[in-house]
């Protein structure tokens, strides 16, 4: 038998491994575009880049999900599948997203909450 079977093929790719770090990426450009309009462009305030902001903890959050899939393909195929160190990398990405989203969030709402009361 010399045909190739398909666990002999060509490795599989694991696409949502390399999903979470594309968003995880995307999640974090987010605030650089955000907080670069509220400065070049007079119609964006810093408020309204902030909000902007926020859509980073969907991003990041989407992007950690992605990543667990990741990891469960590589560990499915018992390595196979590959993209183990995309998916880790996606994880601590996505997370690092999540993170920056929440301190923006947060911040967001300490400012509604002082121009409310104060």
């Amino acid at each position: 038998m010399v045909s190739l079977t398909r666990s002999s093929s060509t490795r599989a790719r694991n696409g949502a491994a390399r999903g979470s770090v594309a968003l995880a990426l995307l999640a974090l450009v987010v605030p650089v575009v955000a907080y670069a309009a509220a400065v070049r462009l007079q119609r964006v305030t810093l408020v309204q880049a902030t909000a902007a902001v926020s859509g980073s903890i969907v991003l990041g959050g989407v992007a950690v999900l992605l990543a667990r899939r990741g990891l469960r393909n590589v560990e499915r195929t018992l390595g196979r599948a590959g993209g183990e160190g995309s998916a880790r990398a996606g994880r601590l990405l996505g997370m690092l997203a999540l993170c920056v989203g929440l301190t923006a969030a947060i911040a967001l709402g300490v400012y509604a909450l002082l121009n409310l009361f104060g």
